[in-house]
């Protein structure tokens, strides 16, 4: 049996708005990763996936508050952990995250390097600065980064470079999670390649044990992880393998945002673009029932007042609908 590198049970975080307004935005989410494995997140705008990625680390900014849940990173349980701990002996090493703007994620007046001393020095003030330059040319040469984008400044660098650099950093202590939110957002194709083939790269090396990757382009998840969650409304409505979830959506949120894009391996003839209608619910007071009901083409009654815990399906796949597997499948066949 794999063993579970990052394990979420019950995780709720909020957001307080000015006017004491409480927004869940993260709401009763579990899940586990596996060594070695890599989940991706997919969802609309304002579902909940980059909350959920910053919820994860168990570091808590203003106006984000932790309600609930456990995080548990190889059987280290971090919720409600002390902030300068988790600060000095989680993040970096632990778990890693890769912002969502990662390319303006750099002070334009300091070299790399300095970057790097900054992170390893935070966990062990001790080391010397040649064992830091040693460290950083071995770890960039080996993920075929040159070795003087150590000596630049960030604004010398392209896109790509900025971007691979800033991974190259978040990922310098070998973290056992790494978070990638969006990491290949607002790159070129080659680019991305390029992104993509470097993290999959640190996976390989093992220099990372498993990732977390965040993005709207469901494609690309088919290429770089091994399942998908969809998230909406802060709450996970299915999980399953890419190939599943790419070419064999359950639930009808899944199944409408699957057909809102184009699958380049289906191919662009003949494919009809469908969107999903309606807005998502306001999260200051969600509904009791199903989140997804308003929107939803094959709501029942009950949808509107029994909310729905995710159950499984079989073959490692979970949904949370109140129509069974057979019931949609059977709907979906007479569309």
């Amino acid at each position: 049996m794999s063993k579970i590198m990052l394990e979420v049970n019950g995780l709720t975080t909020k957001y307080i708005t000015r006017y004491n307004e409480s927004v869940y935005a993260v709401n009763d989410v579990s899940f586990q990763v596996e060594e070695g494995k890599s989940v991706g997140i997919a969802g609309e705008s304002g579902c909940g996936k980059s909350t959920l990625a910053l919820s994860l680390m168990g570091y808590y900014f203003p106006p984000l508050h932790y309600t609930k849940g456990d995080i548990i990173i190889d059987g280290r349980n971090i919720s409600g952990m002390d902030p300068d701990d988790v600060r000095k002996n989680i993040l970096g090493t632990e778990i890693a995250y890769i912002p969502q703007a990662a390319m303006n994620a750099l002070n334009p007046t300091r070299k790399v390097i300095r970057f790097i001393e900054d992170v390893i020095w935070a966990h062990d003030p001790k080391i010397s600065k040649k064992d830091i330059h040693d460290l950083a040319r071995e770890r960039f040469e080996t993920l075929n980064l040159p070795e003087d984008t150590l000596n630049k400044y960030p604004v010398e660098l392209s896109g790509g470079m900025k971007q691979r650099t800033v991974i190259s950093i978040s990922t310098i202590l070998s973290p056992k999670v790494l978070i990638a939110d969006e990491p290949s957002s607002a790159l070129d194709v080659t680019s991305q390649k390029m992104v993509i083939k470097m993290i999959h790269d640190l996976m390989e090396l093992g220099y990372i044990k498993s990732m977390i990757f965040i993005t709207h382009e469901l494609p690309l998840l088919y290429n770089v992880t091994d399942d998908i969650m969809v998230m909406y409304a802060g709450q996970i409505v299915e999980r399953g393998s890419a190939d599943q979830m790419i070419f064999d959506p359950i639930h009808p949120y899944s199944k409408g945002l699957m057909g809102s894009i184009l699958v380049p391996e289906d191919g662009t003839r003949d494919v009809k673009i469908t969107a999903i209608p309606g807005t998502p619910p306001n999260l200051k007071k969600p509904p009791d029932g199903c989140r997804f009901a308003e929107r939803c083409q094959y709501v029942k009654s009950q949808c509107r007042v029994q909310n729905m815990e995710l159950a499984g399906l079989g073959n490692g796949r979970t949904s949370r609908c109140m129509m069974s597997e057979e019931e949609l499948r059977e709907a979906y066949k007479n569309e």
